[in-house]
């Protein structure tokens, strides 16, 4: 199944038009004519089975025939990541935990960041594509970069997780995990997280924990982090 992307309609809708770019990719492209069925989500949970009424590449118009809705998500995982060196490596991270299925990504900015300045357009566009090829029908959410302090200080339902390098005292990340628990985890960038902010996520009941004994990069340690909260939720169910 080939996903389309309209974030304006809803159950109630009956009739809409692609805008120019889509129109012109639909029928350009993929030369879709008069009567064809394409499946199209708003990103929100629901599938809907629509057929082109009018096949133009200025304003591609189709007809809901029919909608069906998703199951809603039975845990939220939300992973505040600081932004890599390289551009490319949290761009990968987007791509694929969208893929394997996040809910909320925030970057955030540390002690020890070396970037601090993110492209939020183009990133959406990442995570968007990453939702189409995978055909999910929820899309993440990606919040503005924040600092690491006023992040920790926020509140979050369910599990506060902090995963970092120091050898302190810490959890293994699955044995601390409970099916169909909201959770929250950060991940530190390629220095890590300071002492600092490791003491201040402690005081605002965030729980040290480890994703195995090697060091991994940022981007590597968000992709584990992502999967195993995803599994350990699939076998649980």
């Amino acid at each position: 199944m080939q996903l389309f992307y309209n974030p304006n309609i809803d159950e109630t809708t009956q009739e809409f038009s692609f805008d120019k770019e889509e129109s012109k990719h639909i029928i350009k492209v993929l030369r879709k004519k008069d009567s064809d069925i394409l499946h199209v989500t708003n990103g929100l949970g629901y599938l809907f089975e629509t057929e082109i009424t009018l096949a133009s590449d200025n304003k591609c118009t189709v007809k809901i025939i029919s909608v069906e809705k998703a199951q809603d998500p039975k845990y939220r995982l939300h992973l505040a990541v600081a932004p890599t060196k390289m551009n490319d490596r949290y761009e990968w991270f987007l791509e694929k935990a969208t893929e394997i299925g996040i809910h909320e990504i925030t970057p955030i900015i540390c002690d020890r960041s070396e970037r601090k300045v993110i492209n939020m357009e183009r990133f959406e566009k990442i995570i968007l594509s990453a939702m189409k090829q995978s055909n999910e029908l929820y899309l993440p959410k990606l919040n503005e970069a924040i600092s690491f302090k006023e992040f920790v200080k926020r509140k979050n339902e369910g599990l506060q997780l902090i995963a970092h390098c120091e050898e302190t005292d810490k959890k293994s990340l699955k044995s601390v995990l409970k099916p169909n628990e909201n959770v929250t985890l950060l991940i530190g960038p390629e220095g890590d997280f300071s002492e600092k902010e490791i003491a201040l996520a402690i005081e605002n009941n965030f729980q040290p924990v480890s994703l195995g004994n090697t060091r991994l990069r940022t981007e590597t340690a968000a992709m584990v982090a992502c999967h195993s909260v995803a599994f350990f939720n699939e076998i649980s169910n």
